[in-house]
């Protein structure tokens, strides 16, 4: 399928910002974190250190995605606030590669502001695939292709990054220490680079000028409040929403925490890194396939396989001995991370009234974004409680099978029908 440049634009940022979540969030950071920032702390504690890290960062996001996504619709500034928190995650990036050794507190605080950067500017990001997309079917392909961009993307880099730590001497580094905290820095500028595209081509729907006699911020809360009211009016929406909140969470704990996880029961770093590179690329095919699936036994069936196939990989991890096993876990996570992903974002593009789809995108990152707490968070402490991360990762088939019997009471049809008659 031929797109046209706004559409390709769109894609090059999910190309560039993906670096962060395959070297920051998935491979490069946790096992650095693990063996350099938590040097001198006990192994169970850089493991759940690592967690509350990142439930702190997507609590702050959560709380501020409603806000931001209600002051976007209201002021018709997505690129600016894009632009803000796009930013806000390249600049942490970068000062990441000044991290040392014991500099844990440092560590977290900067991937927390870079979660924070990565998330929010996602917000605004998701809101523009209505505006890009010409129909509900090419909605579909256009968000996994995005998503499919992003797969390249961020395992290009982290191909690169990977060869720079295994072979730093290649590239005239003197360890894999430095040539790790370089890696960091390389997010930043990649993410920069194919960012340009989208705020140079991407242009957002003009709206009438408002006159504003309150703060975009009070602006925001009220329109957070009366966000929660309307949405009530949309009822297979809000379970959609319920239901993808739950398993979210699972699918982002395994993202987020799954090397670390690794580390911690003995597999060796470079093993760890190179199964993330793995995922990446076993992406690309099933993220555009997952695509084309939807279009043949409708998008709700494709996405019930995705999470099926989670609960497989969940049951996998909780015995996983064995660098072989994390590969074999790595394939299974790239067959559906993307899919599950891109569909859940385009069903819910699809039950979004057209006049509310920043507004209603916002409420699709808090329940993405409150989702990713608790996860973390309970990996983490049954870690530091029981001593053994093992028992963690397998409560994480609560929020697969608890998502699925919700996944069940939504009926696409109903609530793409709600919406077209609230946007009449």
């Amino acid at each position: 399928m031929r797109y046209n440049k706004t559409a390709v634009s769109w894609m090059l940022y999910d190309f560039g910002n993906s670096a962060f979540a395959t070297t920051i969030m998935a491979a490069v950071l946790p096992i650095f974190y693990y063996d350099v920032a938590a040097m001198g702390l006990e192994e169970n504690l850089a493991e759940s250190y690592w967690g509350y890290s990142q439930s702190i960062a997507v609590l702050i996001v959560a709380i501020l995605a409603p806000i931001l996504g209600a002051i976007s619709d209201y002021s018709g500034a997505k690129k600016k606030f894009l632009r803000f928190f796009a930013f806000m995650g390249m600049i942490a990036s970068i000062l990441l590669a000044f991290v040392g050794e014991g500099e844990y507190i440092f560590a977290s605080i900067l991937l927390i502001i870079g979660n924070i950067g990565f998330s929010g500017a996602n917000v605004f990001y998701d809101a523009f695939l209505p505006e890009i997309a010409k129909d509900e079917n090419e909605m579909d392909k256009l968000s996994a292709s995005g998503f499919a961009f992003g797969y390249i993307g961020g395992g290009i880099l982290l191909a690169v990054n990977i060869l720079m730590i295994t072979q730093y001497g290649w590239f005239g580094i003197p360890d894999a220490t430095m040539a790790s905290q370089l890696s960091f820095a390389s997010v930043g500028l990649w993410w920069f680079i194919f960012s340009i595209p989208l705020l140079k081509n991407v242009r957002e729907e003009k709206k009438a000028a408002v006159k504003r006699e309150k703060s975009y911020v009070a602006i925001g809360f009220s329109r957070v409040i009366n966000t929660f009211k309307e949405i009530k009016q949309f009822k297979y929406l809000l379970i959609f929403l319920i239901a993808f909140w739950m398993y979210n969470d699972g699918i982002s704990t395994i993202i987020r925490m799954a090397t670390i996880y690794g580390r911690g029961i003995g597999i060796d770093s470079n093993s760890l890194i190179i199964a993330l590179l793995i995922t990446q690329f076993v992406g690309i095919p099933f993220t555009f396939f997952f695509g084309w699936l939807a279009t043949k036994i409708t998008p709700k069936r494709a996405l019930y396989l995705t999470l099926y196939i989670y609960i497989g990989v969940v049951i996998l991890g909780y015995f996983m001995a064995s660098a072989l096993h994390f590969y074999l876990l790595a394939i299974c996570v790239g067959m559906v991370q993307g899919g599950a992903q891109s569909l859940s974002r385009s069903i819910y593009g699809r039950m979004v009234p057209a006049n509310k789809q920043a507004e209603f995108f916002g409420f699709y990152g808090i329940s993405s974004k409150f989702a990713a707490i608790f996860g973390p968070f309970l990996f983490g402490f049954v870690g530091q409680l029981t001593g053994s991360s093992r028992l963690g990762i397998i409560s994480l088939l609560i929020f697969f099978i608890v998502g699925i019997i919700l996944l069940r009471l939504v009926n696409i049809e109903k609530g793409v029908q709600q919406a077209k008659q609230y946007a009449e």
